[in-house]
């Protein structure tokens, strides 16, 4: 199913690109933009965990530099039984997590500054636990690839759109035009909208679920999304919108309509079905 899910995530993007080639250039617009997408889905495959990872200017951890936390980890990837991922920690006040990787071989988890701080050793245990989860669950490459290819997405459309306000798109009779362009401009945040939209909120239930029962007590979790939920109201963190699906909890704020558009459940309900699990009301994992 994941091997599924990120061919269709693969085809989508290049389908999109290549519409918003024809939009700006006509048939050599679709070659020009059918190669982009081609070396965008090859770098996305390969590297999208080491981009990310990079534009949060992550710095990778060991048992030496940060002895608790190593130590947690690797007690729950030997219980989940799967390679110790790699550990980085992101210099952020704002608590919040993810993990990235295209495998299990190949995984990485990074937390922030902030979540250290403010949570107990059981609560970074649910929050861990969560994020091993969706290395087991085989849904961090389609998460990190949709990641890499929303911020590309965005910067294509940003670029654009500036390319019509300068009126980059050349006469409205040529192929594409400034017609084209503005198409384009209002297409490409769409598309990277969708992108962000076909990651299933179901997949955070499901690794709140799975983590739950790698640490045998949903409580942990539970006591730690109600600290996450309100630093992060109070202090949201500096992030891209391209990878805010990516963290446990939403770093940006998700009030109002933007909820609806939000790629995380509500925290209350995560928070609800978390409690069910603890009083043996709904099963684990």
């Amino acid at each position: 199913m994941s091997f599924f899910k990120t061919t269709m995530l693969l085809g989508l993007m290049t389908g999109l690109l290549m519409v918003i080639g024809g939009l700006l250039g006509g048939s050599r617009g679709v070659v020009i933009f059918f190669v982009i997408a081609a070396v965008m889905n090859f770098f996305s495959y390969w590297f999208s965990d080491k981009i990310v990872l990079r534009a949060y200017g992550a710095q990778e951890l060991d048992a030496a530099s940060a002895p608790e936390l190593y130590s947690i980890v690797n007690e729950l990837a030997h219980s989940a039984a799967i390679p110790m991922p790699r550990l980085y920690l992101i210099d952020s006040d704002t608590p919040n997590a993810f993990a990235t990787g295209r495998n299990t071989h190949h995984a990485a988890v990074a937390v922030t500054r902030g979540i250290m701080r403010i949570c107990t050793r059981e609560e970074l245990k649910g929050v861990i636990g969560h994020e091993l989860s969706h290395v087991t669950n085989h849904d961090i490459l389609t998460s990190s690839i949709a990641a890499t290819m929303a911020g590309a997405v965005m910067m294509i459309g940003t670029m654009v759109r500036w390319g019509a306000i300068f009126g980059l798109g050349g006469r409205d009779n040529e192929e594409g035009g400034l017609p084209g362009l503005l198409v384009a401009g209002i297409l490409a945040p769409i598309a990277a909208t969708l992108i962000q939209l076909a990651i299933s909120r179901t997949r955070e239930y499901q690794a709140d679920a799975s983590g739950a029962a790698l640490t045998h007590n949903p409580l942990y979790l539970a006591s730690a999304l109600r600290k996450l939920e309100a630093a992060n109201e109070r202090l949201p963190m500096d992030a891209s919108p391209a990878t805010a699906h990516l963290f446990i909890v939403n770093p940006l704020s998700a009030k109002g309509m933007s909820r609806l558009f939000s790629t995380h459940p509500p925290i209350e309900e995560r928070i609800h079905r978390l409690e069910q699990m603890s009083s043996g009301q709904i099963g684990q994992g």
